[in-house]
């Protein structure tokens, strides 16, 4: 398995993971209906968008692939968006193939994410996730804990998000 920095030609791959992922990890949590209506063009279309606008937000993408070259998961990071006054960084998505889940990667995504937002200056990240979201205890057994809460609705649904976050990012980063 590879980690490297996502290029334009990743687009239809990341957006394939991100649809998939979404309706797989969200089924029973996210309406059924809202799930289907997602769309590999439109995740082409926001994934392009994100890409182009990389150097300018400061936002970053890293995928992971394997040996023979299918993308299987990606994370981006960046600053955080919200100007929280405790966590300066933020993983702002992370998904993994359902096949390819508990196998580490998730963990070295992690990893990567820190490890450039500490190049940024960035010592400390949280993450938003949806409460009933099994990932939840992915992020905690990474010593994510819950700092914030929030509500949301998708596809018609109310739902709680959570924000989990890590003061200290160096227990995170890859230390080769």
């Amino acid at each position: 398995m590879m980690i490297r920095e996502a290029t334009r030609t990743d687009v239809p791959a990341i957006a394939r993971v991100h649809v998939d992922t979404w309706r797989t990890t969200y089924q029973g949590i996210v309406p059924d209906q809202h799930l289907a209506k997602l769309s590999y063009e439109r995740r082409v279309n926001s994934w392009s968008q994100i890409l182009n606008r990389a150097s300018e937000d400061g936002t970053f993408t890293y995928v992971a692939e394997e040996e023979v070259g299918e993308i299987v998961g990606f994370a981006s990071g960046g600053v955080e968006r919200t100007n929280d006054p405790v966590y300066a960084g933020e993983l702002m998505a992370i998904y993994i193939l359902e096949g390819y889940q508990s196998k580490g990667i998730g963990h070295c995504l992690v990893q990567t994410v820190a490890e450039r937002l500490h190049l940024l200056g960035i010592n400390s990240m949280l993450v938003w996730v949806l409460l009933d979201n099994p990932a939840c205890q992915f992020y905690a057994a990474l010593g994510g804990t819950p700092v914030h809460e929030k509500a949301l609705e998708i596809g018609g649904k109310s739902l709680i998000e959570v924000a989990y976050g890590w003061t200290d990012i160096g227990n995170l980063r890859r230390f080769d």
